[in-house]
């Protein structure tokens, strides 16, 4: 899996803009909490880069870039928690689970609908 990190705030208007074309997904990530270490070792796993071929998958560590993940949370309307998964369409979050809701399958299934 090759994750795009997302270091700078300018970056959502980026992501917004190519939602229209490709799927994005925003992973956010505590680098000091065990939960999303587990989180993210198993949607790494899990993950198979010919199911995926048009999602862009971005990497946010939260702890280092505090400031976008709460801009993520007011662009997009949601309520920051780690870990925290985000699915981007057409530049609005469509579906945002946390915890061990992150699941590659549930994911795809998602996808699938679209």
């Amino acid at each position: 899996m090759n994750w795009n990190q997302l270091t700078e705030i300018t970056e959502l208007d980026n992501i917004k803009s190519i939602s229209g074309n490709t799927l994005v997904i925003i992973f956010k990530h505590s680098t000091k909490c065990g939960t999303s270490r587990t989180v993210l070792s198993r949607f790494e796993r899990a993950w198979k880069d010919e199911e995926m071929k048009n999602v862009r998958p971005y990497f946010l560590d939260l702890l280092v870039h505090r400031d976008i993940s709460d801009k993520i949370a007011s662009d997009f309307g949601i309520i920051h928690e780690s870990p925290q998964l985000l699915l981007i369409k057409d530049g609005k979050c469509i579906y945002s689970v946390s915890h061990y809701g992150v699941d590659y399958n549930s994911l795809k299934k998602q996808i699938i609908h679209l």
